[in-house]
């Protein structure tokens, strides 16, 4: 039996649901300045992804990198959801 796909599937998981709370929680203490932090992670993964032997490491390292760029897209709708009060803004934070 082979299973890499539901190594690979239940890694995707865990990938997308870590990097909900951390999406929301950057736009919550820095804003959405914090968008090229993912953008460098995004493009470091999927570097990684092109050099690495190991096939299912490399799927991984390729899934992370793209939903890292996703984050970005989401850092911004995040802002978005703040401002219609779906999600506490941070007092604390200089605009």
């Amino acid at each position: 039996m082979y299973f890499e796909g539901i190594i690979i599937g239940l890694i995707s998981f865990l990938i997308i649901g870590i990097l909900h709370p951390v999406v929301i929680k950057g736009e919550y203490y820095i804003g959405k300045k914090i968008w090229p932090v993912f953008l460098l992670g995004g493009i470091v993964f999927l570097a990684i992804s092109l050099v690495l032997d190991d096939l299912t490491i490399s799927i991984i390292s390729g899934i992370l990198g793209f939903s890292l760029l996703w984050s970005i897209h989401e850092v911004y709708e995040q802002e978005k959801r703040v401002k219609r009060g779906w999600f506490p803004y941070n007092p604390n934070r200089k605009k």
